[in-house]
């Protein structure tokens, strides 16, 4: 199952009302965005749906508008002071479009102890994401730098505010879900740490491949069908575990209603990753819970041999689907 809920890019929340994903049907670079997905760059604006981990607002980089016209506001992902997973980026979404990308990127710096290079990446005209090369060493402190105040990001419209934000890379999560084994594999700092039969997309709604970031985890949540367009297929008020990979609404997450005999042995759901798991969530026995309790937001989940293509790096927190020459060419300033 998938849903296209996108209340935050980036959040830890017990409960929240989700909606389902739309299935792999069109073009993925414009299709998810066409289908009514309330995405980063679709429907909704993401500086209005980004949610801190506390469930309040991201905070805007930007303040009051300045007197020469409108104000830049930026909101920056993730949220400072917090400890996240060695994939997570640094993503900042813009109010207005940035025409002037070179000043506003060259205002903005991104810096990593240990160091590492550091290179931004244009998703459009606003969003920009900051990553390394590979993933983030485990114990990296991050800081970005934002020196917005007075910057003309486009004609009429300027920055008024600066300020830095700082957070933690964590232990090394990375999971692996085979969907042609129905087999997910947890490494923890290079080690294994556990192996979990899983269900995945069918072959009328295949799974994304690719590399993927946990980018919200809900405890529980709601996935409802017709609001993406499949009609009254499904609606479950209370999925639990659900772990967020897309922005478009693919999912990992507990799955109560589907037999146990499924998982490790047949792909059945709408695109999502489900694991076998409790109604209501409580029992730490079922892989649902012991899979959701041992992540965190940043941590990275790679698909494949799903049969679907594999996931644009703009659908959600997935620039590292991009090789670093390609990511590099994405930067206003030449990868400098």
């Amino acid at each position: 199952m998938q849903t296209a809920h996108i209340a935050r890019l980036v959040t830890e929340r017990p409960h929240a009302v989700s909606t389902p994903h739309i299935p792999d049907r069109a073009d993925q670079q414009t299709g998810w965005s066409r289908r009514g997905v309330l995405a980063a760059l679709g429907a909704v604006p993401v500086a209005a749906a980004l949610i801190g981990l506390g469930g309040g607002p991201a905070r805007a980089a930007e303040g009051t508008p300045t007197a020469a016209g409108k104000t830049l506001t930026a909101s920056v992902t993730p949220e400072a002071g917090g400890t996240y997973g060695v994939g997570m980026p640094v993503s900042i979404t813009f109010s207005h479009a940035v025409t002037n990308k070179a000043a506003v990127e060259r205002a903005i710096t991104v810096t990593a102890d240990p160091g590492v290079e550091v290179v931004g990446h244009w998703f459009g005209d606003t969003r920009l994401d900051f990553r390394p090369k590979k993933y983030w060493a485990s114990g990296t402190k991050v800081t970005v730098r934002l020196r917005l105040a007075g910057v003309r990001a486009a004609d009429g419209v300027y920055g008024a505010r600066s300020e830095d934000i700082s957070f933690t890379i964590g232990r090394a999560q990375i999971s692996t879900v085979d969907l042609a084994k129905k087999r997910m594999t947890v490494k923890r700092d290079g080690k294994t740490v556990a192996t979990y039969p899983v269900t995945g997309g069918d072959a009328d709604h295949t799974t994304w491949s690719g590399i993927m970031v946990i980018s919200e985890r809900l405890e529980e949540t709601r996935m409802e069908s017709s609001t993406v367009g499949l009609g009254h297929e499904y609606d479950i008020a209370d999925v639990p575990h659900a772990q967020r990979l897309t922005t478009s609404g693919t999912f990992v997450h507990g799955n109560y209603w589907t037999s146990a005999s499924v998982f490790g042995h047949g792909n059945s759901t709408h695109g999502c990753i489900g694991l076998h798991d409790a109604k209501g969530g409580d029992d730490e026995a079922t892989a649902g819970h012991a899979f959701y309790t041992g992540s965190r937001l940043g941590d990275v989940v790679i698909v494949k041999n799903s049969g679907g293509r594999t996931v644009d790096p703009a659908n959600g927190l997935n620039g590292w689907n991009l090789s670093w020459k390609k990511w590099k060419a994405g930067s206003a300033l030449g990868g400098a």
